[in-house]
């Protein structure tokens, strides 16, 4: 499902009118380096795997589920990169949200990554030299994730 529940009944009352939601976003690495990465349904984009939290989901937690609803995948976080704001985003509905995302890196487990939902028409690992185009949010977070930077600190300036 594109979006919870919660979302579709505040939708119903505010129709495209703009939205702050909590969302995470995780840079899937697996043994040999590579990246995760689905190709959205709404746009045809490629990305990392996103996700809106549900009412009183940590984070963390709201991403492991994230990825393997959308990806059979399952993982460990790792990490945290960073806590951006994204947004505003307009929806090719109309709907238009500003998202509050944490960023997180995570440790392949298991499963085979797969379209497991509706909200991607692909699925795959990318060497992180030879990653499509990705938007450049989406890209400085893959480069946070593979830099040996240190976590990010809730008292940087970025």
């Amino acid at each position: 499902m594109p979006a919870p529940d919660y979302v579709l009944k505040l939708r119903e009352k505010i129709g495209h009118d703009p939205l702050w939601l909590p969302g995470v976003r995780g840079v899937v690495v697996n043994d040999a380096g590579q990246i995760l990465l689905g190709r959205r349904a709404d746009n045809g984009n490629w990305a990392l795997i996103t996700g809106i939290l549900e009412p009183g989901e940590e984070p963390a937690a709201g991403l492991v589920r994230e990825i393997e609803e959308e990806t059979g995948v399952v993982v460990e976080v790792e990490r945290l990169l960073d806590v951006v704001v994204n947004g505003p985003v307009t929806f090719p509905n109309g709907d238009v949200c500003t998202f509050l995302s944490v960023e997180y890196r995570c440790r392949y487990v298991s499963g085979e990554a797969k379209v497991n939902d509706d909200e991607n028409l692909e699925v795959g690992w990318f060497s992180p030299r030879d990653l499509p185009d990705l938007g450049p949010g989406h890209l400085a977070c893959v480069r946070l994730a593979v830099s040996e930077e240190a976590p990010a600190d809730a008292e940087d300036d970025r």
